[in-house]
């Protein structure tokens, strides 16, 4: 039995069309929303843009690049503590990116679309704890949405706040931060 999610998560990586499809499918989503930073693959050809906006409607699924939410984010002009707890650069670079116009734009793109249509966000890395998706996932969390990720082998995961990586902060008005709680883990030097 399948949960009830609003919003769906998707890694391509080397999926045969069918078994992609059947995944989409198999949740009801209506719109693939490509998140890749370049939405291509030498590898896998059939997961470019221009192969998607053909196979995937001629299937009964719109698609949709959304490039204010592509990961590869270079550094930002941000406060280096405010997203101090990452500790890799990529993810670091994309969480500071999540303070900005653009990707509230992004988020609010999505999710206007997300309030009619069943939606799935898709990148290439099929795990989405080694993926931007996972702080799209977190946004989106904070603001109350229900978000469920699609697993190679047909698994799926709801997605909770925190869960993997960093551990998030939110303010009162749902922004995401990802603070260095380093100390706070460690042990005390007077214990």
């Amino acid at each position: 039995m399948n949960e009830p999610c609003e919003i769906w998560t998707i890694g391509h990586w080397t999926c045969p069309i069918p078994v992609f499809l059947a995944l989409l499918d198999a949740h009801g989503v209506e719109l693939l929303a490509d998140v890749r930073a370049h939405p291509g693959s030498r590898r896998n050809p059939q997961f470019g843009s221009d192969a998607l906006s053909k196979w995937l409607p001629d299937n009964g699924i719109d698609y949709l690049w959304v490039t204010a939410l592509g990961g590869r984010r270079p550094r930002q002009d941000v406060d280096p503590s405010i997203n101090a707890g990452w500790r890799n650069a990529s993810f670091k670079n994309y969480a500071d990116y999540t303070l900005g116009d653009e990707y509230r734009r992004g988020i609010d793109e999505l999710t206007t679309i997300a309030r009619t249509r069943r939606v799935a966000i898709m990148c290439g890395e099929p795990m989405p704890w080694r993926c931007h998706r996972l702080l799209i996932a977190n946004t989106l969390a904070a603001q109350g949405w229900t978000v469920c990720h699609l697993i190679s082998g047909g698994d799926t995961r709801r997605h909770v706040l925190g869960q993997w990586g960093a551990a998030p902060s939110v303010d009162d008005d749902g922004q995401v931060t990802y603070p260095d709680r380093s100390e706070e883990r460690a042990p005390s030097a007077r214990s």
